[in-house]
């Protein structure tokens, strides 16, 4: 089970809807009938098992407690686990990114701060975890033109504070494909563009990071549909994969065994179709170089 003392809320969210679910499961209940029981809506009890919830209510986990009659230590250990969620608050919370994150990002952000490994696929832009300040910016101002400036400045941090889980103990694993469009396309001036490939380089060459870029004559492959990302967590915390998705105006995460399976295939795939790390880096290098 996870260190509550070290834990963040987002960790504690999803190690207590797992628990919770195996527990129901092993007691041979359905969601139906203990929502029944309790006088719980359905969806309440969902989003308890899926860690969707901002903060979880002790008397919550208390009551169904005593629907599945767990031992005094299961129930002490699970109640610690709301109440983290209850009185910690994770770094982008503060009053400093609060008003420009909505709940998609909160999801992105709270996942990739808890999990052990990302696997990602990037189709159009340089990964966020390895964006330079400049190249944030550009981003920003096209994608959000009509934010006052001290709303981009904040988006800004908030991206380069991201980075630090690459600098973490222990660090995060970060496995991602990039489309070779990535590398082609200029974003802001040349000076940016080239700053930004060479901080991409540079990240690369970290132990804990894979680049892999696919290249145009790969062809024909199943994630041209677009970018994704799938969290892992530590085995020892039974967590099984999450992927998220973000479009233009929502983000999506998919938890179902089903779904993550075709997009760990996908990755898969496409880290087969790619070059190798040292012969991807040589394409960041030669991309740099023609700029």
């Amino acid at each position: 089970m996870t260190d509550t003392q070290a834990a963040t809320p987002t960790m504690c969210r999803l190690q207590l809807g797992s628990e919770l679910r195996r527990i129901r499961i092993k007691r041979g209940l359905t969601s139906t009938q203990v929502v029944r029981k309790l006088l719980w809506s359905p969806s309440k009890l969902t989003r308890l098992e899926t860690g969707d919830n901002a903060t979880v209510e002790p008397s919550d986990i208390m009551a169904l407690c005593q629907v599945y009659g767990v031992d005094e230590a299961t129930a002490e250990q699970l109640k610690e686990y709301a109440a983290v969620t209850k009185t910690k608050r994770e770094w982008w919370q503060s009053t400093q990114f609060r008003p420009i994150i909505g709940p998609g990002p909160k999801a992105f952000l709270g996942l990739e701060s808890s999990a052990a490994a990302l696997h990602a696929y990037n189709s159009e832009y340089v990964p966020g975890l390895f964006q330079t300040a400049d190249y944030v910016r550009v981003l920003h101002r096209h994608a959000h033109g009509g934010r006052a400036d001290e709303d981009i400045d904040r988006m800004v941090e908030l991206r380069l504070r991201r980075q630090k889980v690459l600098r973490r103990d222990p660090p995060l694993k970060f496995a991602v494909v990039v489309n070779e469009a990535v590398l082609l396309r200029q974003v802001g001036s040349r000076s940016v563009m080239k700053a930004q490939l060479a901080q991409m380089i540079e990240a690369a060459a970290e132990p804990n990071v894979k680049v892999q870029v696919v290249p145009f004559k790969a062809g024909v492959h199943r994630s041209m549909n677009g970018a994704f990302t799938t969290f892992r967590f530590l085995d020892d915390l039974a967590l099984k994969p999450i992927v998220h998705l973000e479009h233009l105006a929502d983000h999506w995460v998919l938890r179902r065994s089903v779904d993550v399976e075709l997009y760990e295939d996908a990755f898969n795939e496409l880290q087969a179709l790619s070059p190798g790390p040292q012969e991807s880096l040589g394409m960041i290098e030669n991309a740099m170089k023609e700029l």
